[in-house]
């Protein structure tokens, strides 16, 4: 899949450069044949009208035609375009070849709750701030327990927009608000907005101005934020030349855009919703996954075998890391993934292997066998069931 995404990339930017260059040749043919329209034009204004007759007029646009004829530009301009079609041409057929039209055959045909999915879509609207694009999605699809969310996105985007404008308020005021809440999700989120409108004021007002801040909102995180604090007042020594200060790193602008991704972080987290769109991390995993899933449909089918009904897919779906939410456990032993109807097992002396394994060393639930990994035995009866 990578050398597929690799290839197409290639062929797009060969596609981008040969248009770049087309555009060029454009351009400049543009300019030269204005620059010679423009000097047949002063020719005929510098010529007396009373003295001019049709045969001067003739002779100037006659020589006007044998230059744009000549222009060497107008000539090259033929051969860009033709470059730019074959790259372009290439690049269709790439397409063509690396996605196919048909993903039917790729996914299983499974019921599925229209009201959820709709749910789903209008929720991913909102949270990505398109809220007039997720109103019109609810009254097209007529229902939607998601329009609850939009209130709580709107006053998020709100904060963010503020804080583009470094203005730090409003995103102080919903932190103070959800303080327990941060706590409880180990954030430091509402001493960091602290801290950077503690810079701010340093940086755009005084330093008197800046210590009485301090003095007001540092306290209650004193005990937790000791060293952080201790570098802050420091900064104070540096006002008028913190950028060349040991602690250069408090202005820098980088502290704005993470803290952005904290703040819609941990208020998706207090609504109850993932860090990413559902929808987003469902596509994009489905994008990875479906050239793997076409060619298993396509093999399984010529050798006239249903890969629909198996519980277990014979070939695994690389679909990278940030993907993987759930833990996968191969047994040892049989060397085959976990499932529901073969869960991994711990043993008492701390090892895991598989519900099979285990039948299969035990052969009866009260047989004494050896442990895989180490010289202690066990019983199938004192094996406990791990959560995957």
């Amino acid at each position: 899949m990578t050398m597929e995404i690799d290839s197409l990339r290639e062929a797009f930017d060969r596609v981008v450069e040969k248009r770049v260059l087309s555009s060029a040749k454009v351009q400049e043919a543009i300019g030269q044949i204005v620059n010679e329209v423009e000097q047949a034009i002063s020719k005929m204004q510098m010529m007396n009208t009373d003295t001019m007759d049709s045969c001067d007029h003739s002779s100037i646009l006659a020589e006007l035609k044998a230059k744009l004829n000549e222009m060497v530009p107008l000539i090259q301009l033929e051969g860009c375009q033709k470059e730019l079609n074959v790259a372009l041409s290439k690049y269709l057929k790439l397409l063509e070849k690396s996605f196919s039209p048909d993903i039917a055959k790729a996914y299983r045909n499974v019921d599925y709750d229209a009201c959820t999915v709709n749910n789903i879509i209008t929720n991913h609207f909102y949270r990505q701030g398109l809220f007039d694009l997720g109103d019109s999605f609810v009254n097209e699809c007529g229902e939607s327990d998601e329009t609850h969310l939009k209130f709580s996105f709107q006053e998020m985007y709100g904060i963010l927009e503020a804080m583009q404008a470094r203005n730090l308020e409003p995103a102080l005021s919903w932190a103070a608000k959800n303080h327990d809440h941060l706590l409880q999700n180990s954030s430091m989120l509402e001493m960091k907005l602290h801290s950077l409108q503690f810079i701010e004021i340093l940086t755009k007002r005084s330093r008197d101005d800046a210590l009485q801040y301090a003095r007001t909102h540092f306290v209650p995180f004193a005990s937790l934020h000791t060293a952080e604090i201790q570098k802050l007042m420091a900064c104070l020594i540096w006002a008028d030349r913190l950028d060349q200060s040991p602690y250069a790193e408090f202005v820098s602008s980088t502290h704005w855009e993470k803290l952005a991704e904290e703040l819609i972080h941990q208020f998706c987290s207090l609504l109850g919703q993932s860090r990413e769109s559902p929808l987003g991390v469902a596509i994009s995993a489905g994008f990875q996954g479906l050239p793997t899933l076409l060619k298993l449909s396509t093999v399984m089918a010529a050798k006239k075998q249903e890969w629909q009904t198996m519980k277990q897919l014979p070939v695994p779906i690389d679909i990278g890391p940030e993907f993987q939410y759930h833990s996968v456990f191969v047994c040892p032993v049989l060397r085959e993934q976990s499932s529901e109807d073969n869960p991994p097992m711990l043993m008492p002396c701390g090892h895991a292997v598989s519900k099979q394994s285990i039948m299969k060393l035990s052969k009866s639930s009260s047989r004494p066998f050896k442990c895989p990994y180490c010289p202690l035995e066990a019983v199938a009866s004192q094996c406990k069931q791990l959560q995957f």
